[in-house]
């Protein structure tokens, strides 16, 4: 394999293959506006790339910093491409370049009562393979509850409301997401 993370603020090739699966990989619920994803694209502390493997799209990966903090806020891979490594090739790479940071996500809460438990249980251990650990820690997003995993430690609940501050604004902080168990 040969990984690329094209930052799309320089390259915009694959930006509807992007849209695309954005709008087929998170419910709705789970969703920012695409638009507005793409203006804090331009931001310093926010990085959106398209994934390729050579010359072939592959998923793509939204991350934002804030101090040592990485936050992948998205990570979607094609349908075609699943099964093939590339989502943990991408982690890799992702790791490599932030390496030396506190790296984290959020993965859907990992309970039983959910209807779609094992494909969560999937995701969680897709995500153990690729270097991540559960933190112990949930955090709520609108009426959707998440359990965090890092590579690097745990984040607090101010670390986190800086970092989602830093990214939305005062505005938002208030209608968006906290650590329920800091």
């Amino acid at each position: 394999m040969n990984i690329r993370l094209i930052n799309i603020t320089n390259d915009k090739t694959d930006l509807e293959n992007i849209r695309r699966l954005y709008h087929s990989a998170f419910p709705f619920d789970e969703r920012a506006p695409f638009d507005m994803l793409l203006r804090k694209a331009g931001r310093a502390n926010v990085n959106f790339f398209s994934c390729r493997d050579g010359e072939d799209w592959i998923d793509f990966l939204y991350v934002v910093n804030y101090h040592d903090l990485s936050y992948i806020f998205y990570f979607a891979v094609d349908d075609s491409k699943r099964g093939r490594g590339y989502g943990t090739a991408i982690l890799k790479a992702a790791q490599k370049k932030y390496s030396g940071r506190r790296f984290f996500l959020a993965i859907e809460e990992v309970e039983k009562k959910y209807p779609n438990y094992a494909q969560r249980v999937n995701r969680l251990h897709f995500y153990e393979r690729a270097g991540f650990v559960r933190t112990g820690q949930k955090m709520q997003e609108a009426n959707v509850i998440f359990d965090l995993m890092s590579i690097g430690g745990r984040i607090s609940n101010k670390e986190y409301r800086s970092l989602i501050r830093s990214f939305m604004g005062l505005r938002m902080l208030f209608f968006t997401m906290r650590i329920l168990n800091d």
